[in-house]
């Protein structure tokens, strides 16, 4: 066995690197790494949130480690199966780890919501992972892998779509101290994907209505483009890929004075609830895939993690930067989720087109 088979080691004897533990998205991470018997590495640059955070955790193992000390990177990883990077703003920490994970041979999974940080990865490092033997999968949470595994299953074998749209629903939005210190830092303007090609979303943003299923039903809602607009795109052929989200959670997002999460049971999930639907249309044909769920947070670890397994245990033959579509078998791993973390439903593959993604235009 070579130096990178060793430190990519098998599935049943992972140690995972857990980058940026002590952040609300990280303890959730690092909880759902140790659920499945494998050793969470817990790093970062907070020795003291980390040690608190091992102790509550019964003695996990720490590494302190900062973005701006590539050697502190090197120790924090070494011999580790994989990072997850729950560190954000991920303009700032996602390439240092990257090329940490590069030099020593490790896979690579972020939770970035931002589309800069997740183009960067694909852009910068996919032929370079390939070269070093490593999978990179940046996005791959709530925001991002979640509406590409969706797409992706809609899709199904049609070779192309004339549009993709994701349509999310909140009830309410809490948002961590991580998500806003990153709206703060990530000032690019958003993408669309229009015309078969990324180009700036309009400002102001377009508005429309969406009929969603069940008893969320028909909402306002506005383009909000997050990394899902860059997964899809790279990996399903169409012209067009929308986002829209409902308003209600953006005014929490907006308000200043809007709490962070609140524990809502001993899992440490809040009661907030989602529902993502994804749209595939060719011609006057579409095809349907939704996902709900409880906490945005929370659920992003049973995904990354999820991917990480499948990446780690070698069900995973390519090398490189992907979308999680590219790689991964969209319904089965929605299944291996369902039902404790998230429920999903495909519609059948021919089902005529509905009013649902239709109504009113921008």
């Amino acid at each position: 066995m070579d130096a990178q088979e060793m430190a990519h080691g098998s599935a049943e004897a992972a140690a995972v690197v857990v980058y940026g533990a002590t952040g609300h998205t990280g303890r959730f991470v690092a909880d759902e790494v140790r659920r499945r018997g494998w050793t969470a590495i817990l790093s970062g640059r907070d020795a003291t949130g980390l040690q608190a955070l091992s102790d509550s955790l019964g003695g996990a193992p720490v590494r302190v480690a900062a973005i701006d000390d590539p050697a502190s990177l090197d120790r924090a990883i070494a011999g580790a199966s994989a990072v997850i990077n729950c560190a954000g703003p991920f303009l700032d920490t996602a390439a240092a780890i990257v090329e940490a994970c590069l030099r020593a041979g490790v896979h690579y999974l972020d939770v970035a919501a931002e589309q800069p940080a997740a183009l960067a990865v694909f852009e910068q490092y996919g032929e370079r992972a390939r070269e070093a033997g490593v999978v990179l999968v940046p996005a791959m949470a709530f925001y991002g892998g979640l509406a590409d595994l969706l797409a992706t299953a809609a899709m199904g074998d049609w070779p192309e779509a004339d549009a993709i749209e994701i349509a999310t629903s909140l009830d309410s939005w809490r948002p961590t101290l991580g998500t806003r210190r990153t709206g703060e830092r990530n000032t690019a303007r958003r993408l669309t994907f229009t015309h078969g090609r990324l180009e700036p979303l309009a400002d102001p943003a377009p508005t429309r209505v969406w009929r969603f299923s069940g008893p969320v039903g028909t909402q306002d809602v506005t383009a909000v483009h997050m990394t899902e607009i860059v997964t899809i795109s790279r990996h399903l052929k169409t012209t067009e890929v929308r986002a829209w989200m409902n308003l209600a959670p953006l005014a929490d997002l907006r308000d200043p004075s809007t709490p962070s999460p609140v524990a809502a049971d001993e899992s440490g999930r809040s009661d907030q609830t989602f529902l993502v639907e994804a749209v595939v249309r060719r011609g006057d044909r579409e095809r349907r895939a939704s996902a709900r769920g409880r906490d945005i947070y929370a659920v992003t670890a049973p995904l990354v993690v999820e991917a990480a397994s499948r990446i780690i245990a070698g069900k995973v033959s390519r090398r490189g930067a992907f979308a999680p579509g590219e790689i991964f078998d969209p319904q089965d791993f929605l299944a291996a989720l369902t039902p404790e973390f998230l429920t999903y439903e495909v519609s059948p593959p021919e089902a005529p087109a509905t009013a649902g993604g239709r109504e009113a235009q921008q």
